[in-house]
């Protein structure tokens, strides 16, 4: 028979058992709160999509008489089905080759015979700044990253007498970022 100095014991053992087996499982249901790092980096880059991914868009002098002197200018209307887009803050270069009939100069050329007419490209309006043949020209901030128009402005100069019939020449236009 245990004696009453070791019933007490237990008593005692059990009494300081039951809060610290509480106050165990009290703090096993408690959810554990800590910071998760969440990050993602974004690169500059620039994405061409559309339906004629073939043609960026045309550079048209329009109609002119074949006789006679006139300077012609014309502004690239980009291809309507073609969007450009890039990343804000994205460093754009343009370089445009020399097109189909290079010589000294970009030429158009007319159809069906070697009859040619020199054009200028420039990246600015006020035509100011030539478009050197496949040299790098940084296309100006972007003030709508989401639907870019290549700044792209011709002139050609007439003076005499030219062969009727359309001139036509093709440039390829090449992007880097």
């Amino acid at each position: 028979m245990p004696s009453e100095r070791g019933r007490g014991l237990r008593r005692c053992r059990a009494g300081l058992l039951l809060p610290l087996l509480l106050f165990c499982h009290r703090n096993a249901a408690m959810p554990a709160a800590a910071p998760m790092a969440v990050s993602a980096t974004i690169s500059n880059g620039c994405v061409i999509s559309g339906t004629n991914l073939g043609v960026m868009g045309a550079l048209d002098f329009g109609s002119r008489a074949g006789v006679g002197t006139a300077t012609l200018t014309a502004s690239f209307v980009k291809n309507a089905t073609l969007t450009l887009a890039c990343t804000p803050g994205t460093n754009l270069l343009m370089s445009i080759n020399g097109g189909s009939n290079f010589g000294t100069s970009r030429n158009l050329k007319v159809a069906n015979n070697t009859d040619l007419v020199a054009y200028t490209l420039y990246s600015d309006a006020g035509m100011t700044t030539a478009i050197p043949v496949n040299q790098n020209v940084t296309i100006p901030t972007l003030t709508n990253a989401n639907n870019i128009t290549l700044p792209v402005y011709g002139r050609l100069s007439l003076s005499g007498v030219y062969r009727a019939g359309t001139y036509s020449d093709t440039l390829t236009v090449t992007l880097t970022w």
